[in-house]
């Protein structure tokens, strides 16, 4: 059932965002070298690690680190890399790792396939039987914000309490979040 409404949903989504997606996507190339998209390692369920495109709000050459990592990351940013994060819609694109079965509208984010003390944690909690979300408890309850062992109990949290009635929440509460963009710092 979850899959089938991923399907749904996610391909609904591309129709109704097609211009501002192509909107985004030139804007992209415009305003900085290189590709619109950034195909990024994640891992996925089970730890399987797939490519994740976004939207590119980072410079060439960015090193492969969760940007919390990188001494002053806004000296890295693209001319509109703020806005993109901040709007979230440098998360577009991954409606097509929802089409492909690589993620799902909610569940935990996908972590990037060098942060060994997030994955080692959700494998020890059984997080990471979960398909990775575009979003999810933890990006509801502090997002950017949360250091590593909160967000793997707020993943727990989702493992143990998942319905679709908690996954409409999450995505009511995600549309609230994005509107107010509340929860990035970078």
């Amino acid at each position: 059932m979850k899959r089938s409404l991923d399907l749904l949903l996610s391909g609904c989504a591309v129709l109704l965002l097609l211009i501002p997606i192509l909107l985004v996507a030139v804007a992209v190339r415009i305003t900085s070298k290189g590709p619109a998209l950034y195909w990024s390692d994640r891992v996925g369920r089970n730890n399987v690690v797939f490519k994740m495109p976004k939207f590119r709000s980072m410079r060439i050459n960015t090193p492969a680190v969760a940007t919390h990592l990188l001494t002053r990351p806004e000296q890295y940013l693209t001319p509109i890399g703020g806005f993109l994060r901040k709007s979230s819609l440098d998360e577009l694109p991954q409606l097509w790792s929802i089409i492909r079965g690589d993620m799902s509208i909610v569940g935990p984010r996908p972590a990037l396939f060098n942060q060994a003390d997030l994955i080692e944690l959700r494998t020890q909690a059984a997080v990471h039987t979960l398909v990775p979300g575009l979003t999810g408890w933890a990006q509801v309850n502090g997002r950017d914000e949360l250091p590593i062992p909160e967000k793997v109990a707020l993943d727990v949290q989702y493992l143990q309490r998942k319905t679709l009635w908690f996954d409409l929440k999450i995505v009511v509460l995600t549309v609230l979040k994005v509107l107010k963009r509340e929860g990035v710092t970078h």
